[in-house]
Parts: structure tokens; C-alpha cells; sequence
């Protein structure tokens, strides 16, 4: 797999980044087994950049990327983790989607300068690896005044002393990552891994954020590009977030796969190659439960996809002119 230069790093990540969510049991528990597998099918296909989060199953996932990876080449892969939240016993920031997490233990959100370090300590400890190459802020509109300060500064100093190669920021909101951009001027985050927000679906980072990246060099990791898999499975009640899809967004949806069918073009392919078509995206995080689903999810980035397809969309107003960098 192609592997790219990402933003003013001087990393090199794979086009296609795994995301190990799904493998820390979101929505539905995965066995050990099967996620191990799931990253082993992941290197074959030349993936080499992996994201984890300590909130991931609560240190599940980060077990089972060490579990997966640290008998690889430490110098062949990027490793992708997060601070904001530590995982200790009676934790009390408990999210529901995780399916089978640790007895007695919780994430409590804490951005201050010394949990910062810890986390960072912690999440090296779970995975058994000597480094993590990105480190990102989670979810820093929880507590900003906190995370654009104590976290950010622990993080820096990380960086300076070569511990992490790059600070990022893991967020949902784009308008909360061009505030961080904004604060913290040049010396700011080296990248962003924007879940959600460029999509077929949603292309709000258009706006004001991928701008401003490409004007600080800063380089975008395109996460949720299937927008919590409602574009794979639009029913009511499929686990991607609504009990009901809203009525706009299925609309949204019907047309295009009306466009897709149109033009013979898988609609998982689409929104997987609309992000990387932006200057500031050089690669798109996917997640995967299993061998199967992640040499589709790879497979989708080589579908032939007709320049005409890119143009239809415009035209319906499916993807914004001012948006679309293709």
C-alpha cells in the first residue's frame, strides 16, 4: 500500500489506517483471537498506520494493539493514541457503547498536565511498545481551557524531547480544532483526526478547518467516513447511532446510491475516496472486526471511480464546489 508523506511530520503513514475501536468491543464484544487476526490481515495488506485510545474498552484495544504489534518492525508502522481520559478503578465516566469492558474500571476525564504524562506512561504500559509515534488530545471541547493548556503543554514537551514524533487532536467538531489551531498558532498540533465532519455526508471541516490546515501544513486524518456506519446499513435501530435515521439524512443517502448505481460505483469506495481527494488528507482511518471486513475496507481504495461520478454529485448538491478538492 501507497505510503504518504503526512503533513510537516516527516512520518510516512499508509493511505488506509486502521482504527481500533471496534477491536476494544464497541457496540458488540470481539474476541481476542479475532482481533489479533484482524490487525495480522491489516499488515498484509500494507497497513501501517494503526489508532488506539486508553477509552477504547477502557484498555482493551490498546492490549490487543500491543498483543498485535510488538513484535513488528517498531521503525515500519505509525502508532496512533490519545490523552484526555485515565482508566483507573471506579472510573466514573462510563460510556455504554463498550461491550464487554474491565471489571471495576472506568475512564475519568482529566486534561491536567501530570494526568496527561501518566496517561501517555499507562498507555505505553498496557501495549508494551517503546514508543507512540502520535499522541492525540480526546475530545478536547470537554474541558478546552484545560486541553489547549496542561494537556497541550505535556504534549509539547513530549514532542520536544523527541518522545512522540507529532501532537494531534482526535474530535468530532471541526469548529473545536480550528479554535485549538487558532490558539496555539504555529507551534499548534501537528495534525487532526477529524471523525465525522469531511464525509459524503458531512462536509462541515470544509469551512474553516481544512483551510487552515493547509495553510499551516498541518495534515487531516479522515476518520468516520462512514458516518458511524449509516452509510453500510441505514435501518432504523442498526448500530451507527440513530434509532431512527432522520428523514434529511436518508433522503441525503437515497441519492447516492441512486448516483452510485448510476454510475457503477460502490457507495463504501466513494466514501472512502472522497476525504484522501483533499490536499490536506493524506490518508482516511477505517475501523474492522475481522480479516474479512478489513481486506474489503482496502479493497474499496483501488475501486475505479469515474471522474464524471465526482461531477454528478456536484451537480445534484450532494458535495459542495467549495468543498470538493478533487
Amino acid at each position: 500500500m501507497e505510503l504518504v508523506e503526512l503533513g510537516r511530520t516527516g512520518l510516512r503513514v499508509s493511505r488506509l489506517g486502521l482504527g481500533l475501536a471496534s477491536l476494544g468491543g464497541m457496540f458488540a464484544a470481539v474476541p481476542e483471537q479475532q482481533a489479533v487476526a484482524t490487525i495480522d490481515r491489516a499488515w498484509e495488506l500494507g497497513i501501517r498506520l494503526f489508532d488506539t485510545a486508553p477509552v477504547y474498552g477502557y484498555g482493551l484495544s490498546e492490549r490487543r494493539a500491543g498483543l498485535a504489534l510488538r513484535g513488528r518492525p517498531r521503525d515500519e508502522f505509525i502508532l496512533c493514541s490519545k490523552v484526555g481520559r485515565l482508566i483507573e478503578p471506579g472510573g466514573p465516566d462510563i460510556q455504554p457503547i463498550w461491550a464487554e469492558p474491565p471489571a471495576g474500571l472506568g475512564p475519568r476525564l482529566d486534561y491536567s498536565y501530570p494526568a496527561v504524562l501518566r496517561s501517555f506512561e499507562d498507555s505505553l504500559s498496557r501495549m508494551g511498545i517503546d514508543r507512540i509515534d502520535i499522541l492525540h488530545i480526546h475530545d478536547p471541547e470537554l474541558d478546552f481551557a484545560t486541553a489547549s493548556t496542561g494537556a497541550f503543554r505535556a504534549l509539547a514537551e513530549l514532542r520536544g524531547r523527541g518522545t512522540i514524533r507529532a501532537i494531534s487532536l482526535g474530535v468530532n467538531h471541526a469548529d473545536v480544532a480550528a479554535r485549538f489551531l487558532r490558539e496555539t498558532g504555529p507551534s499548534g498540533p501537528d495534525c487532526i483526526l477529524l471523525a465525522g465532519r469531511y464525509t459524503l455526508l458531512d462536509q462541515t471541516g470544509a469551512d474553516e478547518l481544512l483551510p487552515l490546515c493547509h495553510n499551516l501544513g498541518v495534515a487531516v486524518l479522515a476518520a468516520g467516513v462512514f458516518q458511524g456506519g449509516v452509510l453500510a446499513d441505514s435501518s432504523d435501530g442498526a448500530p451507527h447511532g440513530y434509532n431512527t435515521v432522520p428523514s434529511a439524512l436518508a433522503a441525503r443517502i437515497s441519492g447516492l446510491r441512486t448516483l452510485c448505481r448510476q454510475y457503477d460505483v460502490p457507495l463504501l469506495a466513494a466514501a472512502m475516496q472522497f476525504p484522501i481527494a483533499h490536499p490536506s488528507v493524506p490518508a482516511v482511518v477505517v475501523g474492522a472486526r475481522s480479516p474479512a471486513e478489513i481486506s474489503e475496507v482496502a479493497s474499496l481504495l483501488d475501486a475505479e471511480i469515474p471522474a464524471d461520478f465526482w461531477s454528478a454529485l456536484e451537480r445534484e448538491g450532494l458535495i459542495a464546489a467549495s468543498a470538493w478538492a478533487g
